[in-house]
């Protein structure tokens, strides 16, 4: 199915990771649970912007839906460190004023994104980490949860398989199952304002106290009215590397490119020859999307005005919904 690409009054991009799907372990049963919560994000969106709410609530509501579904590497679903604990990162930009508030290293708060839009609304910073973002979620009235309820056996096991393949000395396969997974969002609204949010829980088996690229303003998440807003998800250090969001709204601004052109550019061109896996999604101040990854697959859906909701996994036809 093709994208439509004329200007929208209003559009929403969601992703839920990049590289981190293997096609043989992905039962119908599993595939169809992906889609779910897909769609039910999609739908907590659409209802925003259907209704003429801001991109930045579409996009906050459209990650707490992601963050509450344990299948998805973020809030109830983030991934273990090497140690066994974990820590989120999470950011969220407006695109009316580049206002944007960002976390770190973050456990406790249900919904980490919410605890990035703290700080963007409560502070004069861009980034907390750890117990000082803790303290603001706190100061927030924000729910918190404790680690029972972030604890997934998937994400355990997979813990495990990961240390196990690192104690036996075997050189890297390449296997992007193991290697990341993220959240985020992307909107347009019915006043032309864009906004975009990230939030993940890293990479499996993470050291402590990595930081990757979602809460990175300019390299995971970015957003402005003039350009674009972007959600990235992938190998986040070659994210941060290359600045890959502001690279993106770069080529937009100076360079005259559309959006899928820099997009394709920055993901494609760039980040695939190196190894930089991942992909993104990015919705321009006209309202076209684009989606674009260099990997086996990313989770994903659109929601556009009038039409119906779409998601995809690998690179197949996009499933249909209303």
């Amino acid at each position: 199915m093709t994208i439509d690409q004329s200007p929208q009054p209003f559009a929403l991009a969601i992703h839920g990771g990049a590289g981190t799907i293997d096609a043989s372990l992905l039962t119908p049963e599993l595939e169809d649970a992906y889609h779910a919560g897909l769609r039910t994000a999609l739908l907590a969106g659409r209802d925003v912007l259907a209704a003429g709410g801001s991109a930045l609530d579409a996009v906050t509501a459209a990650v707490i839906a992601l963050e509450d579904e344990p299948l998805f590497n973020a809030g109830r679903g983030a991934v273990f460190t090497a140690d066994g604990t974990q820590e989120m990162d999470a950011a969220i930009m407006d695109g009316r004023t580049r206002a944007a508030g960002a976390v770190a290293g973050l456990f406790g708060p249900r919904n980490p994104i919410l605890a990035a839009r703290a700080v963007m609304e409560r502070t004069d910073h861009v980034m907390l980490i750890g117990d000082s973002a803790l303290a603001l979620a706190r100061r927030a009235g924000l729910a918190m949860e404790e680690a029972p309820y972030f604890f997934t056996q998937a994400r355990w096991d997979a813990l495990q398989a990961e240390l196990a393949f690192r104690a036996s000395g075997a050189p890297d396969d390449g296997n992007e199952q193991r290697r990341h997974g993220t959240v985020g969002a992307v909107a347009r609204d019915r006043h032309g304002n864009v906004a975009a949010a990230t939030s993940t829980g890293g990479m499996t088996a993470k050291a402590v106290g990595r930081v990757g690229d979602s809460p990175v303003i300019g390299a995971g998440t970015f957003a402005d009215n003039a350009t674009c807003a972007i959600s990235a998800t992938g190998h986040g250090e070659h994210f941060i590397r290359h600045v890959v969001a502001h690279e993106i709204a770069a080529r937009m601004r100076w360079g005259g490119q559309s959006l899928a052109e820099a997009a394709d550019a920055v993901v494609i061109d760039q980040l695939g020859p190196i190894g930089g896996s991942g992909g993104l999604v990015a919705v321009d101040s006209a309202g076209r999307v684009t989606l674009p990854f260099n990997c086996a697959g990313m989770y994903r859906g659109i929601a556009q005005a009038d039409a119906p909701l779409l998601t995809a996994i690998h690179r197949e036809e996009y499933r249909v919904s209303r």
